[in-house]
């Protein structure tokens, strides 16, 4: 008698706790979703200007002075500078996986930048962490899983 009781017991604290470990995962879910939107609407609110890229220590910041990025709706991502436009994509996803997600960032998702041409763009194409964003600023870091160097790019709008 006494042990069927310890079991029942022991097995209503562990639908509790599963219960209560799904409800979790459903607002990380919910919340992850919301800030997606969040940070996909603010960013095709306008254009920007990268006010800071540091690749592996090594600031190179003025490979992109002038340009202006706007982020379309559609996907799609113009770098302009005069009569000089650069065209990639982006895109912001929930990060549901830690194998790309060395940094520990308050919002789990990914802030996907993707250029072909020229080599100075493909160095920002990555899936990039938020590290804080505002209004008017989106600070975003990689930590390279292969050699281990960390990038950071900063976003300021016009």
């Amino acid at each position: 008698m006494k042990k069927s009781f310890i079991y029942s017991v022991l097995m209503g604290l562990a639908i509790v706790l599963n219960a209560c470990s799904s409800d979790s995962s459903d607002e990380e879910m919910q919340t992850n979703s919301e800030s997606v939107q969040a940070v996909s609407n603010l960013v095709i609110s306008g254009s920007w200007s990268i006010t800071s890229y540091v690749d592996s220590g090594t600031d190179e910041t003025s490979d992109y002075t002038g340009y202006s990025f706007t982020f379309n709706a559609d996907g799609s991502l113009d770098a302009v500078n005069g009569s000089t436009m650069i065209t990639g994509t982006w895109s912001v996803t929930s990060d549901d996986s830690s194998d790309d997600d060395d940094y520990n960032s308050s919002d789990d998702i990914d802030f996907n930048i993707f250029f072909s041409a020229p080599p100075n763009f493909e160095e920002l194409s990555d899936d990039w962490d938020i590290v804080s964003r505002s209004s008017t600023r989106i600070e975003l870091i990689d930590i390279s899983g292969g050699n281990g160097g960390t990038d950071t790019l900063t976003f300021e709008k016009n």
